[in-house]
C-alpha cells in the first residue's frame, strides 16, 4: 500500500534528522491531499513536532526531507506554507501500484484483523413487535461494519441481542388468550403480536382486575410455567420468522441470535459480583451501582421490587462474551438515545476487570418528511413497508431506463436498486448525524446515491462488452497500465486509496468514508470517460483504458458488498 509505505519513509526521514531525539508516541504520516497541485500525498508532522524540537515546523520539515532520499515511486518532495511536505509520485508508480492492485484479489486491503476476535451487538429488535424505520440505522450500520472487519481479517461474531424477557410478556400472554386472530397471525404474527399486546395494555390500564391477572402471567412466566414458557417460545419463533424475512431482503446474516433470556441465569451472580467488589448499595430499597463522581449518575442494577434492568442483562452479557470469545474488542451500535446507559455499563464492567475494549457507536435518528410516505400504523413506519415502497419506485426507475429489458430481471434489478438506496441515504451520511429520508435523493440517477454508483459500475460493463464486439482477439491483460493523460492520473491516484478508504471506514466505524470515497470514484470514472477516447484510442492505449475500467468496475463493486449493496450488470 503506497500510503503505508510512504508514512514508513517520513517517520525514517525525521528519525534520521534528529537522531537524539525521542518522538514517543509521534505519529508520521501522509494522507491524500485534497488539491492535486500540492501532489499525491501530503505529511503535517512537523507542525505537531515543533513544541519538541523548539524549531520551526519549516525547518523541521525541510531537515527531513534533506536527511532522507525519497522512495524511487516518488517524483519529487517539496516543503510548503508552514511545514507541510509535499509528495508527488510518478506516473510509473501509480501505474504499478495499479498492476500490483489489480493482481490482488483484495484489491491491496492489508488484513490487520488477522488473529483477533471483534464482537459486533447490533438490530436487536424486540420480540413481538414487528421492525420498523428505527430498526434500519442500527441494522445497515452495523451489517456495513461487520463486512467491513471481516474484510480486514478480523474473526466477526455478529449477535442479535434480541429483547425478548421483560414484564410485557405477562400481558402478551394474558392478551393471546383473549384477544388472538388466528389468521392474523399466521399472516403477519410479529403485527398481531402487538396488536394484542396494545389491546392488552389498554385494557389494564382500566381494569384492576386485568392488571393484576397479567402481573401474575409474568410471575409464573419467570417462575418457569411450562405453559407460559411454551407461550414464550411460540412468541420469539414467531417473531424470528418475521424478522428473518426483513434481514433476508436486507442482506443480513447473524453469528449468534441470543436475547436477553439467555442471560437470564446469570443475574443473580453479576450482582453477587457487584456487591463483594464494593460497586453496588442499597438505596430506597433498590440496588444502585453510584456513578456521580463519574458523572455518570445513579446506574440501578436491581429494582426495589426485585426486578432486573437492562443495566444488569448488559453487565452479565458481556461477561459471558469475555469468557466464551475472549474478544479483543466489543461494537455496540445503537442510537444516540443510549449513550448514558453504554457509558454506566461499560463503567460497571471494566470496574468488574472486563478487559476487551468496549465501544458504543451511537447514531442518530432517521425521520421521514411527513407525507413523504403514507404506509402508517399508529405512529411507526413498518420496515417491510418501506422496503416494498422502495422497490415499487426503484421499478419505475428501471422500466424507464431499461424499456427493454425483460420483466423478470426488471423485477431483479429493482430489489437491488431499491434496497440499495434505503441502505446508502442512511451509510453515506455521518452515523451520528440526523438522517432526513425523501425518495428522491435516494433514488437519484446523478447525485450521490445507490443507483448512481450502481449505474457507474453498470455502464462500465457496457465498456468492456463493446470492446469484446469490435476487437473479439484482443487480450487486455497482455498490455501495460499505462498513465499518460492528467484526468488518468487523477483516476489511478484515486484508486490507490481504496485500501485506505475500506480501513478508515473500518477504524473510525464511519461507513459514510467508505461512500464518500466510491462517489468520488465515481465522478472521476465520469469524467475520465468522458473526456479520453477509449476504443478509438492507439492499441495499447486502448487496452490501458479498458483495464482501468475493469478496475474501477471491482473497486466499486467490491466497496458496495462492504456496505451491504449489490452492483447489477444492467440497470
Amino acid at each position: 500500500m503506497l500510503e503505508r509505505q510512504l508514512s514508513e519513509w517520513v517517520g525514517e526521514a525525521f528519525r534520521a534528522a534528529f537522531p537524539e531525539t525521542d518522538f514517543g508516541g509521534a505519529e508520521f504520516a501522509v494522507y491524500p491531499t485534497k488539491d492535486e497541485s500540492f501532489g499525491d500525498y501530503q505529511c503535517n508532522a512537523a507542525m505537531k513536532l515543533a513544541g519538541i524540537l523548539k524549531t520551526a515546523p519549516r525547518n523541521i520539515a525541510r531537515a527531513a526531507v534533506d536527511a532522507q532520499a525519497p522512495p524511487e515511486e516518488v517524483d519529487r518532495v517539496e516543503v510548503a506554507g508552514p511545514g507541510f511536505i509535499n509528495l508527488f509520485l510518478k506516473n510509473s508508480a501509480l501505474a504499478g501500484a495499479l498492476e500490483e492492485m489489480g493482481g490482488d484479489r483484495r484489491l491491496g486491503v492489508p488484513d490487520p484483523g488477522q488473529g483477533r476476535t471483534v464482537i459486533m451487538d447490533y438490530s436487536s429488535p424486540n420480540v413481538a413487535k414487528p421492525m420498523h424505520i428505527g430498526h434500519i440505522r442500527s441494522t445497515v450500520i452495523g451489517n456495513a461494519l461487520d463486512r467491513l472487519y471481516r474484510f480486514a481479517g478480523y474473526e466477526v461474531i455478529s449477535d442479535n441481542h434480541l429483547g425478548d424477557w421483560g414484564t410485557q410478556f405477562g400481558l402478551l400472554i394474558l392478551g393471546y388468550r383473549h384477544f388472538r386472530d388466528g389468521q392474523a397471525l399466521e399472516d403477519h404474527p410479529a403485527e398481531e403480536l402487538e396488536r394484542i399486546y396494545v389491546e392488552s395494555y389498554n385494557r389494564s390500564k382500566e381494569d384492576d382486575t386485568w392488571r393484576d391477572q397479567a402481573r401474575q402471567e409474568l410471575v409464573k412466566l419467570q417462575q418457569g410455567d411450562e405453559e407460559n414458557l411454551e407461550l414464550w417460545r411460540t412468541f420469539v419463533e414467531l417473531s424470528l420468522k418475521e424478522f428473518g424475512a426483513v434481514y433476508d431482503r436486507l442482506g443480513v446474516r447473524f453469528d449468534l441470535v441470543r436475547g436477553e433470556s439467555w442471560y437470564h441465569d446469570r443475574l443473580p451472580d453479576v450482582i453477587g459480583r457487584l456487591e463483594s467488589a464494593g460497586l453496588a448499595e442499597e438505596s430506597e430499597g433498590a440496588l444502585i451501582c453510584d456513578l456521580s463522581d463519574e458523572d455518570l449518575k445513579v446506574c440501578i442494577v436491581r429494582k426495589k421490587d426485585g426486578a432486573y434492568n437492562y443495566a444488569t442483562t448488559d453487565i452479565a452479557t458481556l461477561l459471558a462474551r469475555e469468557e466464551e470469545f475472549a474478544p479483543e474488542r466489543i461494537i455496540y451500535v445503537t442510537d444516540e438515545r443510549q449513550q448514558l446507559h453504554f457509558r454506566q455499563v461499560f463503567h460497571v464492567s471494566r470496574a468488574l476487570g472486563v478487559k476487551p475494549d468496549l465501544v458504543h457507536v451511537w447514531f442518530g435518528l432517521m425521520r421521514l418528511p411527513e407525507a413523504t410516505f403514507s404506509t402508517r400504523e399508529g405512529n411507526v413506519i413498518k420496515l417491510e413497508a418501506l422496503l416494498d415502497e422502495a422497490e415499487r419506485r426503484a421499478l419505475e426507475v428501471v422500466k424507464t431506463s431499461s424499456p427493454e429489458m425483460p420483466a423478470d430481471q426488471q423485477r431483479e434489478v429493482a430489489r437491488a436498486v431499491g434496497i440499495g438506496a434505503v441502505k446508502y441515504v442512511d451509510l453515506s451520511q455521518n452515523p451520528q448525524s440526523l438522517v432526513t429520508f425523501t425518495w428522491d435523493k435516494a433514488l437519484a440517477m446523478d447525485g450521490n446515491s445507490a443507483p448512481y454508483l450502481q449505474y457507474a459500475h453498470a455502464r462500465i460493463a457496457s465498456v468492456r462488452d463493446r470492446y469484446r464486439e469490435r476487437f473479439p482477439e484482443g487480450r487486455c491483460d497482455d498490455w501495460p497500465i499505462r498513465i499518460e493523460e492528467p484526468v488518468e492520473r487523477r483516476l489511478a491516484g484515486l484508486l490507490t486509496r481504496f485500501p485506505a478508504a475500506v480501513l478508515g471506514a473500518a477504524e473510525q466505524y464511519r461507513p459514510n468514508i467508505l461512500a464518500d470515497y466510491l462517489y468520488n470514484l465515481s465522478q472521476v470514472y465520469s469524467s475520465f470517460y468522458q473526456n479520453v477516447p477509449f476504443l478509438k484510442a492507439e492499441e495499447g492505449v486502448r487496452e490501458s483504458r479498458v483495464r482501468l475500467c475493469d478496475l474501477v468496475a471491482r473497486v466499486l463493486k467490491t466497496g458496495l458488498d462492504l456496505l451491504g449493496i449489490e452492483a447489477p450488470e444492467r440497470i
